[in-house]
């Protein structure tokens, strides 16, 4: 009989894991042992919370399972930053924790035993789709098998799985994987949707990550050339498709808010509206809105649906198409996007010299909640689904370089990170050098918390707190083994991105001023 280490890896590898990111711990080396003959790869990294947010980006940009292991107690702990912002987004994340052994927990009792938390699991209950103690050894493979089936089936997202370490090596029962998955293809009744469509005159095509992780980026391209229909991407679906009706801006710029504004009819597919890209709802309810969603809970969450979908987003858009009648253009998207342009350009022409280094850059993006990363957030041109990885779901900061971690595991990367954020995991260089992965850095040096100190001007509050002591990153990566350049503004920034592929680190010593898609900035004022 296989161990419970054992059966817990190949559960991951009947599933198709390849990768899984982790720290070892005392609780947990059995993992480690089983590893060398699982065949599937693992990341060991500097901190817990890195674990987590490379799964993250590695799940962002792959569409695949992520998977983090750690230890007990405080190693559990702390992910749960990560976690929660794997949960806002939507990422389909496993996170493995073990637990004290079975045989020294008292229920009811605090003992004292290393690394013992009263309640383990229910540190994760807030930040997860589901979160799973391993009740006994012999369950163990069934509970990892429902564990990856959760995270990712239906509306995708982090499952925690906590396993007592003394399972790890009990002799645990032959299991075999569900490998089939339940796609929602059960269509609805459409016809209130079709009349609907047939009764509007302006369309608007607002697609969240939900379509981008359903991968509805051809239908809904298909659907907006028959209807004519600008489509309006969030942060989480940048890249969803690169048809020429797609706006390349956010909402937050007022000739992009206006297409919100004029029309009759908002078809929202895969998203549930949030504050970030709805200025905290002050675009008002649009005149008609239909909504395609998978999750019951999100369609009519924010602004209340006069037609609602329940269902995958590629299989109900692809069942509306042949439906519905074509319909004559009444914006001219290249219009708006040439405004958006100008817009960036007259605004911060350092932004417009950042931005575009980055066009046509064919590496994945993954950027943090730092200035440099707002401007990518709104304006990049993403063109490639998956191409894009951004915090705007929980607004972690610190998010960006170990996310960009994981991503280039799957394929070259560049993390864009300020110099506060980076911070935070540095000490994840040494995983960077360690595995040799294709990530260029891109670290931004504003000397400090820029964001929020603009903030701070704004609010006529004392600066305090935000100009920091930084290190030479330069120096900091090199004596990682890193090359790094110094480069100041982004004038150089092309071809700086063009000389390697990475591992390596650009900092640019630049300031930037805020973009209008970050709250200070947002043109919608709330009068009340």
């Amino acid at each position: 009989m296989p161990k419970g280490a054992e059966s817990l890896l190949t559960m991951l590898a009947e599933h198709g894991v390849e990768v899984v990111f982790g720290l070892p711990g005392v609780h947990n080396l059995a993992v480690w042992e089983a590893l060398e003959k699982s065949g599937i790869r693992m990341i060991g990294v500097r901190h817990e919370q890195t674990a987590v947010y490379a799964a993250d980006g590695y799940a962002r940009t792959t569409g695949k399972l992520g998977v983090a292991v750690v230890t007990t107690g405080p190693g559990a702990a702390n992910t749960l930053g990560a976690t929660g912002e794997a949960m806002a987004s939507g990422s389909p994340v496993l996170v493995i924790a073990t637990d004290i052994p079975s045989t020294l927990r008292q229920r009811g009792v605090f003992r004292g035993v290393l690394h013992e938390t009263r309640d383990q699991r229910a540190m994760f209950v807030p930040v997860t789709k589901a979160a799973f103690d391993v009740p006994t050894a012999a369950a163990l493979p069934e509970y990892t098998d429902r564990a990856v089936m959760t995270a990712i089936e239906g509306a995708q997202g982090p499952v925690y799985l906590g396993v007592p370490t003394d399972f790890l090596v009990a002799d645990v029962p032959n299991y075999h994987a569900t490998v089939t998955y339940n796609e929602r293809v059960e269509i609805p009744d459409l016809t209130e949707a079709i009349a609907l469509i047939d009764g509007a005159e302006k369309v608007l095509i607002w697609a969240g990550g939900g379509a981008a992780r359903a991968d509805a980026g051809v239908v809904i391209g298909a659907l907006a050339e028959t209807l004519n229909a600008p489509i309006v991407t969030t942060y989480g679906s940048r890249g969803l498709t690169d048809h020429e009706l797609v706006v390349r801006g956010p909402v937050h710029a007022p000739p992009v808010g206006r297409l919100w504004d004029e029309a009759d009819l908002v078809i929202a597919i895969g998203t549930d509206f949030d504050g970030m890209m709805t200025q905290n709802w002050l675009q008002p309810r649009p005149k008609k809105l239909l909504s395609i969603n998978i999750d019951k809970a999100e369609l009519s969450k924010n602004y209340p649906s006069d037609v609602t979908l329940e269902g995958d987003a590629r299989h109900l858009t692809a069942a509306l198409l042949p439906k519905v009648a074509d319909k004559e253009a009444h914006t001219d998207v290249e219009q708006v996007n040439a405004a958006v342009r100008a817009l960036v350009r007259e605004d911060s022409q350092e932004a417009a010299k950042l931005l575009e280094a980055l066009e046509g850059e064919t590496a994945a993006i993954v950027a943090d909640m730092c200035i440099p990363g707002y401007w990518i957030g709104g304006f990049h041109h993403v063109s490639k689904p998956r191409g894009l990885a951004y915090p705007v779901g929980w607004g972690t900061l610190g998010f960006g370089f170990p996310a960009a971690i994981g991503a280039a595991v799957a394929q070259r990367t560049i993390a864009v990170v300020g110099d506060g954020g980076f911070l935070f995991a540095c000490g994840d260089l040494a995983t960077l050098k360690q595995e040799n992965l294709p990530l260029t850095i891109v670290l931004v040096d504003d000397g400090g918390y820029g964001m929020l100190r603009y903030d701070q001007q704004v609010a006529n509050h004392t600066i305090s707190g935000v100009d920091l002591t930084r290190p030479d990153f330069a120096k900091l990566a090199e004596s990682f083994g890193i090359p790094a350049v110094t480069i100041e503004g982004f004038d150089g920034l092309a071809d700086a991105l063009s000389d390697v592929n990475g591992p390596n680190m650009i900092v640019v010593n630049a300031g930037l001023k805020p973009p209008i898609n970050t709250s200070p900035r947002w043109y919608r004022k709330n009068t009340t």
